[in-house]
């Protein structure tokens, strides 16, 4: 009978319970207006509403009310990590949460996973991850700017409360520093995520799955017909979110006119077994997706190429002495 494995070490957050000592805290006023403050024994929370000490507030449980010493009514809760990433200190945009919600789901990240992330920029999506993957998974992290790999070690370490035990990060490119070869999963977050298909698929395991994160259609574009091209991925899927919320009060519903629109693409496209060919598209393309060629095109591709010149040095291009 073998012995029961020693569980990874845990995080020092924990998100549930008793406001605690070092815990984050979001005091929200009538206004919806939120601000965050750490617990410290001995402090005080000041505004130009007055007062509240964190006294006050350890111990007491989640979701509770707390008079300013102006007569103010804060509710207290701890931040949510889609709040937690909207607000962290930022070095590279942050991936919003629509954005970090469609990648856990559409990329299919699971409990023990193990993940590929280039790069990690600000560290938000990091975080949505390290929350899938669970601390049996594993997630890989690399970011080329030393400066950016900082803030996202410390916004991660900060929402966690300290270093998370399925996390490595790696200062380098993902095409020079890669080192995993059974990776289930690979979320590129970066400028041109093409230059990166041979070293992913070399990384991903037959199944797995690489998801590129981008902002523009012709990045888009590229990194879709770059996929297509390389022969070691299925058909990719191309799509984005864009999210919209309601105003409900009583009578009056209607959507907000603010909305959460375009911030990035999704391309999906999963890993090919080794020494597949692709069975070829049958959609028939749209008119126009690729232009006919020319006339001139075609003359060009049909004209005999042209004799070289005579070399002097052979029999044929020698001249009278």
């Amino acid at each position: 009978m073998s012995e029961p494995q020693p569980s990874p070490p845990s995080t020092g957050r924990i998100p549930h319970g008793p406001f605690r000592p070092g815990d984050q805290v979001q005091l929200t006023d009538p206004k919806g207006r939120i601000n965050t403050i750490t617990l410290q024994p001995g402090k005080l929370y000041h505004s130009h509403k007055g007062s509240v000490p964190h006294d006050d507030i350890i111990g007491s449980p989640e979701g509770s009310v707390f008079r300013s010493s102006g007569g103010t009514d804060y509710l207290a809760f701890r931040p949510l990590l889609t709040d937690f990433a909207v607000r962290m200190p930022r070095g590279a945009a942050v991936v919003y949460p629509k954005d970090a919600a469609q990648i856990i789901a559409m990329a299919d990240i699971f409990p023990g996973a193990r993940v590929v992330e280039a790069g990690a920029g600000s560290g938000a999506l990091s975080c949505f991850l390290l929350r899938a993957v669970g601390e049996h998974g594993h997630l890989s992290s690399y970011e080329r700017r030393p400066d950016f790999a900082d803030i996202a070690r410390a916004n991660v370490e900060k929402f966690f409360g300290g270093p998370h035990p399925a996390w490595s990060l790696t200062v380098g490119s993902l095409e020079d520093a890669l080192t995993e070869t059974e990776a289930d999963r690979v979320v590129l977050d970066m400028l041109a995520p093409w230059e990166t298909l041979d070293a992913v698929a070399k990384a991903l395991i037959p199944g797995g799955l690489v998801c590129a994160y981008i902002a523009t259609t012709t990045q888009m574009s590229r990194v879709v017909e770059d996929l297509r091209a390389h022969g070691a991925f299925a058909e990719p899927y191309a799509f984005e979110t864009l999210l919209r919320s309601w105003h409900v009060d009583g009578l009056a519903v209607r959507p907000d006119h603010r909305m959460v629109g375009h911030t990035g693409f999704l391309v999906t496209a999963r890993r090919l077994a080794d020494g597949v060919t692709p069975p070829p598209r049958r959609r028939r393309p749209a008119k126009g997706a690729h232009p006919a060629p020319t006339a001139t095109d075609r003359a060009a591709a049909t004209r005999a190429p042209a004799e070289p010149p005579a070399d002097p040095a052979t029999p044929d291009g020698d001249t009278e002495s």
